[in-house]
């Protein structure tokens, strides 16, 4: 089987498969819940024509957090700021290691005269008198 073959058959995670009586069971939750975690926009599932709710195994991997950090006391807004830092926080990882990547080329073409490049598994330790 082809990597195109084997694509086609598993649909990736952001993909609306599941209605909303399904996710509310992967996930623990009430459908009600899950209706009004849409309205505070905690978690916000794909619509189809008709506008039902569509979620993804990513939807329902956010429905147990938001589930799990409910019961340890936190209100939504603060759930909501949490995703919103977490989200944020992923994404500057990802233009951190592009950013490596980019210095890490430009360093090989270019090196430089005046630093010398230590191997990255050199620690200095510096003794105290």
């Amino acid at each position: 089987m082809t990597t195109n073959e084997k694509d086609k058959e598993s649909p990736d995670d952001a993909a609306g498969l599941y209605v909303i009586s399904v996710a509310a069971e992967l996930s623990g939750l009430h459908p009600q819940t899950l209706r009004q975690y849409d309205r505070l926009g905690l978690v916000s599932p794909n619509r189809t024509i008709g506008r039902n709710r569509r979620y993804s195994l990513r939807d329902i991997a956010s429905l147990r957090m938001v589930g799990r950090l409910v019961s340890e006391g936190i209100n939504h807004a603060g759930i909501k700021r949490i995703i919103e830092l977490e989200s944020a926080m992923a994404n500057m990882a990802i233009e951190v290691a592009q950013l490596r990547i980019e210095v890490d080329v430009l360093l090989k073409e270019n090196p430089p005269k005046s630093l010398v490049l230590r191997k990255k598994n050199d620690v200095i330790v510096y003794k105290e008198d």
